[in-house]
């Protein structure tokens, strides 16, 4: 059979024995733990995925290659993104600094067209010039280039998103070029697969999320490493701030073989890195840019929107393997950590070349490798999704209380274009509009509608439905949200930390004191 356009791939033995025995046995043999001379990193970043693992008690979708690296690893409770959007994300990991500190507003592709300041020192640029090998294998969905060099690349910039993004057999391949050709040095390698993202907007042909690209059906081309896994609507696990509907149920089942197919593609790397003799030198960290693409999920600064799946595996710390870490961590901890295991300073400079000093507000996670890590606060900021998506929030989690600052409250909170065409927002419209129930714990205006500030008990409120902000009983608690909210601000050179009721001057004789000026515009 022809292969349509978009999927190619040789075939290839079966494994000798099941890619999850495989793993366990390759990650496992690290001998006494002794690094190599050298030590590596593999970044793997799954796009828009959740907790829909076995790894994070999800018994429905089997994730047998993220449950081998748990197993030799230290699993994360609360790790969080620190921008419910694509590119904004992956700026954000790659240089340490939130979306309104390096640039990356917005998406990078297309009319969108967000890029990362050219002042920002990026970790595949820092490392590059510390002698490191640097390479980035599927969707990298950031710029300008010379902020995000790559010594090789193999992405959306010079190829199909399905071939590099989705397509394991090829992926394999390049990961096993980029580890042949990389000699005696230390290499730093990102694998940024595009499952389980959707693509019912710009590749419906393959299912809302190109669960069919590949699968050996009449038109769908054939992936030779992937053996597909199929889902009925009435077995999902519906999360909680979803509806509950039989569009959604069958929504999620597309999207549970897609993470099929990202667990299997993990399989396949982890198996190359082994293979190349890494094992036991290189720090594995496995996570996602953003929350899942339903409603309360990606695009939102509520739990859904900003949670994310993370396993760490360190061969240097096998007295954490296969244990839990509840200590709050950010994708913002990503440089930090990666910069720490090679030992690579961060730099003192200024994004605009004279005035403020950069100063990355993650930290490193190889503490927590070592010892669990009394951590319980991390931040948030996003300002676009889309273009169009302007709808500026700040968000502060702190223990259980999650605080959420709609700087645009007043208007309707904007919902993306591969979101509005999915299945379940479809059907949430069509019952919305024909007065149908929607099996939701909100309605669609109250989605649309928010007020300015949001504070919520998560341990009491898991769903984030009850605004504590203007409860007088949790004012000092509020107050003190606030405040550290805005430090943070002041600390990441925010522009629209005066918003939306004042004007940020920073300039002329504010440039020593900047100072927050009143609008006087009764918000």
């Amino acid at each position: 059979m022809a292969e349509p356009p978009g999927v190619r791939g040789s075939f290839s033995p079966p494994l000798c024995l099941p890619l999850c025995l495989c793993l366990s046995l390759l990650l496992g043999s690290t001998g006494s733990g002794a690094l190599h001379h050298n030590r590596n990193v593999l970044l793997i970043i799954a796009d828009d995925a959740g907790f829909e693992s076995g790894v994070y008690n999800n018994t429905v979708v089997p994730t047998p290659s993220l449950g081998a690296l748990a197993a030799h690893g230290l699993v994360f409770t609360h790790a969080f993104t620190s921008v419910s959007s694509c590119s904004p994300s992956r700026a954000s990991l790659l240089t340490g600094l939130p979306q309104h500190q390096n640039g990356m507003y917005g998406l990078h592709q297309s009319v969108h067209h967000f890029n990362s300041f050219q002042g920002v020192r990026s970790l595949p640029m820092l490392l590059h010039q510390a002698g490191i090998r640097t390479g980035i294998i599927g969707k990298k969905h950031v710029g300008p280039e010379e902020v995000y060099p790559f010594d090789y690349a193999e992405t959306e910039e010079n190829n199909s998103i399905l071939q590099v993004g989705r397509n394991i057999t090829h992926i394999r391949q390049l990961v096993h070029t980029f580890l042949t050709g990389t000699s005696d040095r230390p290499f730093f390698l990102y694998v940024a697969f595009h499952d389980p993202h959707r693509c019912g907007h710009s590749h419906p042909q393959y299912g809302s999320f190109c669960e069919k690209f590949g699968n050996g059906e009449p038109g769908m081309g054939r992936i030779p490493d992937w053996r597909p896994r199929h889902y009925r609507p009435e077995q999902v696990t519906v999360p909680p701030f979803m509806p509950d509907t039989p569009a959604s149920r069958s929504d999620l089942a597309a999207q549970y073989t897609t993470i099929s197919r990202l667990d299997q593609g993990i399989g396949l790397v982890l198996k190359e890195l082994a293979e190349a003799g890494h094992a036991n030198d290189t720090l594995v960290i496995y996570s996602s840019d953003n929350g899942i693409p339903f409603p309360n999920g990606r695009t939102n600064l509520y739990r859904p929107g900003l949670a994310e799946p993370m396993v760490v595996h360190s061969p240097a710390h096998r007295q954490r393997w296969g244990q839990v870490s509840n200590a709050f961590v950010s994708l913002l901890d990503i440089t930090p950590t990666i910069l720490d295991w090679f030992d690579v300073p961060y730099p003192s400079y200024s994004i605009f070349g004279k005035g403020k000093l950069v100063q990355l507000t993650g930290r490193s996670l190889l503490p927590v490798l070592e010892l669990e890590q009394p951590w319980e606060t991390v931040f948030a900021s996003q300002s676009h999704h889309e273009v169009t998506m302007y709808y500026p929030m700040r968000a502060l989690h702190h223990l259980q209380y999650r605080l959420v600052h709609n700087l645009h409250f007043k208007m309707p909170f904007p919902i993306d274009q591969d979101l509005y065409v999915s299945p379940t927002f479809q059907d949430l419209l069509n019952r919305t509009l024909g007065g149908r129930p929607t099996h939701w714990d909100k309605t669609l205006s109250q989605y649309y509608y928010r007020e300015r500030w949001e504070l919520f008990d998560t341990r009491a409120d898991p769903g984030e439905i009850h605004n504590l902000a203007w409860d007088p009983r949790y004012r000092p608690l509020l107050e003190d949200m606030q405040g550290q909210l805005r430090k943070w601000q002041w600390l990441t050179h925010d522009p629209w930390v005066c918003a939306p009721d004042g004007v940020l001057e920073d300039q002329g004789s504010y440039k020593l004191q900047p100072q927050c000026l009143p609008l006087y515009n009764q918000l």
